[in-house]
């Protein structure tokens, strides 16, 4: 037997950032959006825990107990006395290193898929409080659709979502740490006082409207000055975007992955190929969102 969940990459379309708590970590206000890029994980009875991994990028995910998805089983397993014999095999499409969640999502799917394969009937509570040890983005991955964030991000209120909105993402050559992105928040924030973070009232209104040009004039991202510092480049994919027609074009999380809200499919088309044409990035995708989370196929 073996059981396979689909789960959905995010975009933050707020991504508002505290200063750094004692603790290291930062306050947020997060609005997260699941969007039609998935990963699929399944789960197969083993002798011991294993993992692997196919599909682009698949040489960059670590195939050891420090990936999510394996921390997701041990987790599990370690509330219910069990060892985590499983085999977890990771069909990969979400970018690895690209600020869409990709290695959280996998946590979030293979939770969920050690659940039902194991029969240990946790409650929704229960796997959203695993989510929570796991990473700040994990909890969403599980959830999809829309959700503000707080705490670390972990901290989840659904949204009310109107209509689906239409995304263009590309890809850049490398990777970017999502640590090192906040330190280098931390350094340019240096001096500075930094304002509690809230969500935006007016792209909750748009998100609830269905309203993607009042979406448009709300998105942020303060992580992008950071992401941008690290990696210069994406700011000519950014205005390649722009040019191309996107209503608006940021750093998806804490990059390096653009991503440019458009008004319908026809429009994600026309942007996605100026943006292939641009040599300012990699791979371009499309999708739509908000999508349901972690599901079982």
């Amino acid at each position: 037997m073996s059981v396979t969940v689909r789960v959905p990459a995010k975009v933050n379309v707020q991504l508002a950032v505290g200063a750094a708590r004692p603790d290291g970590f930062h306050d947020l206000a997060n609005v997260f959006l699941a969007v039609g890029l998935y990963d699929e994980v399944t789960a197969t009875p083993a002798a011991e825990l294993r993992i692997t991994c196919e599909g682009p990028d698949a040489g960059q995910v670590p195939l050891d107990r420090s990936n999510l998805a394996a921390r997701a089983a041990i987790a599990l397993a370690g509330r219910r006395g069990i060892e985590p014999d499983v085999h977890l095999h990771i069909a990969k499409d979400i970018p690895v290193a690209g600020g869409m969640a990709g290695g959280s999502a996998d946590g979030a799917a293979a939770l969920l898929a050690c659940d039902t394969l194991w029969g240990t009937g946790a409650s929704r509570e229960e796997l959203l409080e695993i989510c929570a040890e796991l990473g700040s983005d994990v909890p969403f991955s599980l959830v999809g659709g829309a959700a503000l964030g707080v705490g670390r991000g972990e901290r989840l209120t659904e949204l009310e979502v109107g209509g689906a909105f239409h995304w263009v993402f590309a890809m850049a050559g490398r990777g970017l740490s999502t640590p090192a992105v906040f330190r280098e928040f931390d350094r340019l924030a240096e001096g500075r006082q930094i304002p509690e973070p809230v969500a935006s009232a007016d792209l909750l209104a748009a998100l609830a409207k269905g309203d993607a040009d009042a979406l448009a004039a709300t998105v942020s991202n303060d992580l992008q000055p950071a992401a941008l510092s690290l990696f210069p480049e994406l700011a000519d994919t950014l205005a390649a975007g722009r040019e191309a027609g996107a209503l608006a074009a940021l750093v998806s999380g804490s990059g390096p992955t653009t991503a440019f809200l458009v008004r319908d499919a026809g429009a994600a088309e026309k942007v996605a190929g100026a943006l292939r044409v641009s040599g300012t990035c990699g791979a371009v995708r499309t999708a739509a969102g908000p999508v349901a989370g972690a599901t079982v196929l």
